[in-house]
């Protein structure tokens, strides 16, 4: 039985492993994890379910890959440029946030953000790997705001725009449009802008 599963899982592929994955993404992306089945995959790669198996493990394990994949995309996080000012800093995070959920190539939400945050008791542990990249992408942004706040005030700031990332996710899903998710986000910088003016006044002798 080993040998035979060897032999087959050395044997030639008939489908190109990048395509496949990007495929999955887009379905995962889309329906989610629960709403995607065997079936929806191989059929949209192309390939039969023993084939699938061989060459990612589990649906669990295309999964994984598909989520490194979006991982990769140009993502609000990761790219916020040369931005001199804490608002300027979140203005770009969520602007950059905004044009990734709404983009129009793209799925509408975030894969990561929404994904999986409801799940059957057997994908329990995938959900908790969602949550601990969530967490991962919240302890990224507070880095990124320490220039120009303490450790205590980044980390608090972050995880409020951690969960307004969260909300602008789902209103995208729903249809929001991005001119209306973007004046949310100005209202948000507007507030922050008028708290760090406060600040200052209060810290002038």
């Amino acid at each position: 039985m080993d040998k035979l599963v060897k032999k087959r899982r050395s044997g030639p592929r008939t489908f190109n492993r990048d395509q496949a994955v990007d495929t999955a993404m887009r379905l995962f992306w889309r329906h989610g994890y629960e709403g995607v089945s065997l079936n929806d995959l191989t059929a949209a790669i192309g390939i039969a379910p023993p084939s699938l198996y061989a060459a990612f493990g589990s649906k669990a394990g295309l999964y994984r890959e598909a989520l490194d994949r979006y991982s990769g995309l140009p993502r609000a996080v990761s790219n916020l440029g040369q931005t001199t000012s804490l608002y300027g800093a979140v203005e770009t995070l969520l602007n950059r946030a905004i044009d990734a959920v709404t983009e129009p190539d793209g799925e509408r939400g975030c894969m990561i953000s929404s994904g999986m945050i409801q799940c059957a008791e057997d994908h329990v542990d995938l959900a908790r790997e969602l949550a601990e990249r969530r967490s991962l992408m919240r302890d990224t942004i507070t880095l990124k705001l320490e220039p120009w706040l303490d450790r205590d005030r980044a980390a608090s700031l972050s995880r409020y725009l951690v969960t307004l990332l969260q909300g602008l996710s789902v209103q995208a899903r729903d249809g929001t449009s991005r001119e209306d998710l973007k004046q949310i986000a100005s209202e948000v910088v507007a507030g922050i802008r008028a708290r760090d003016l406060s600040d200052c006044k209060r810290a002038t002798p």
